[in-house]
């Protein structure tokens, strides 16, 4: 999209949240905005952002930007801690929603004759039901199944023929394995895979896809912008295109709150063009990415962002050294003998801090070399000494959900 246009969209969104958003009239006025003073994308990025504790604050329905008569349905976010976030749309977001998510299937290679069996839940969360409206407006055959009970998700797999399976990344790990562990690859006709809701790294995504027989996409999104959807990768697997005629992506460093150079990792910022019921303005994701600046193979003209390699509230400093999950994806996925699930644990023990590295490697590996090449590997990569404890496979929990990768036990 050219810049013009794109400076032309967020002024008019400016202009429209000053006239219909209480949340932002009082923001715009906190901070002495006026729409009229937006002429340039130097004034765009003066703006405050808006981040998850705001929203929190508008608690119930303070974010609704539209009277209750155009409202048509609600949907919360997963967080289990601290006040929800409630996000209304009306119909033109449903169905703007449900154009984006049926692109994304089109970028995965999906038709019509596709059988999409839908894994995440339903309900509030906005995942089962985004693959749902983007299966059903692309004409492809939905299966909600929603989470767990993996025997029947295996039973209706096998008899209904599915051919894509909709899922979190640890879920369809936990069917990968299920599906070695009962020998099905052969009752099967999956061919591909769309895998969303939390980051994964390349250890994981070669697991599933070898043990499913199946060709990977990663599909990005999140409740307060649509949910999944907003961003998916394509055939070529170098980057997520997402669609910047709904929405406009910064890349800002989480210090100086400043863009960061092209190419550059840092904290993705969105804001919505089209959003009705709850648009947003300079969104705060804490999602680490960064631009992928040159153009795709797939010849597609929509923009690109890497895959997200950790999240700043992931983030933990010990020693003065900040670990990120995508970084230690990075260092196991090269050594040998290691497979993709982990548990970083940081720790307070005898006056320092620590981290205990936990990490599964594969039958008849001596454990002991293995635990000594992945801590010379964290201490030549990321700078920082760890206690490493290899493990049999299996032996580190499995989740239908989201999985934890770093627990801090040092301030509580």
């Amino acid at each position: 999209m050219e810049m013009m246009e794109t400076l032309n969209n967020l002024k008019s969104l400016v202009k429209r949240l000053e006239e219909k958003s209480s949340f932002y009239q009082e923001r715009f006025k906190e901070s002495g905005v006026r729409a009229a003073d937006i002429q340039t994308m130097e004034d765009f990025e003066k703006l405050p952002f808006t981040d998850k504790g705001d929203l929190r604050k508008a608690y119930p329905l303070g974010l609704q930007a539209v009277p209750d008569s155009e409202v048509v349905r609600i949907h919360s976010s997963s967080g289990t801690t601290g006040t929800p976030v409630i996000i209304p749309y009306t119909a033109k977001d449903v169905e703007d929603w449900a154009i984006m998510f049926s692109r994304c299937y089109e970028y995965a290679g999906m038709t019509n004759e596709d059988r999409i069996q839908i894994t995440p839940g339903y309900g509030l969360w906005t995942a089962g039901i985004g693959f749902q409206a983007g299966a059903e407006k692309l004409g492809a055959m939905a299966i909600p199944m929603g989470p767990g009970n993996t025997q029947k998700q295996l039973q209706m797999m096998k008899d209904l023929k599915t051919t894509v399976l909709a899922s979190t990344s640890s879920y369809a790990l936990l069917l990968a394995e299920e599906v070695a562990r009962q020998d099905l690859g052969d009752q099967l006709y999956l061919k591909k895979g769309i895998i969303g809701s939390e980051r994964w790294g390349a250890k994981m995504h070669c697991r599933i896809a070898e043990e499913l027989d199946i060709e990977l996409y990663d599909i990005y999104g999140l409740t307060e912008i649509y949910g999944p959807g907003i961003s998916i990768d394509c055939s070529e697997h170098q980057g997520l295109h997402y669609w910047s005629d709904y929405l406009y992506f910064e890349i800002i460093d989480t210090e100086t709150l400043k863009p960061v150079p092209t190419g550059e990792y840092g904290e993705l910022v969105i804001t919505t063009f089209k959003k009705e019921g709850a648009p947003l303005l300079r969104y705060r994701t804490h999602d680490i990415t960064r631009f992928i600046p040159e153009p795709c193979p797939c010849g597609s003209i929509h923009p690109r962002h890497d895959r997200i390699v950790g999240r700043s509230d992931d983030m933990v400093k010990v020693k003065g050294v900040n670990i990120y999950p995508g970084q230690i994806d990075e260092i196991l996925k090269t050594v040998d003998g290691v497979s993709s699930e982990y548990l970083a644990t940081v720790d307070h023990k005898n006056g320092k801090d620590c981290v205990f590295l936990s990490f599964e490697v594969i039958e008849g590996i001596d454990k002991a070399t293995i635990e000594a090449e992945v801590k010379r590997q964290f201490k030549s990569r990321v700078g920082l000494s760890i206690i490493p404890v290899a493990s049999s496979m299996g032996s580190l929990p499995r989740s239908e959900k989201k999985s934890v990768r770093i627990v801090d036990h040092r301030f509580g």
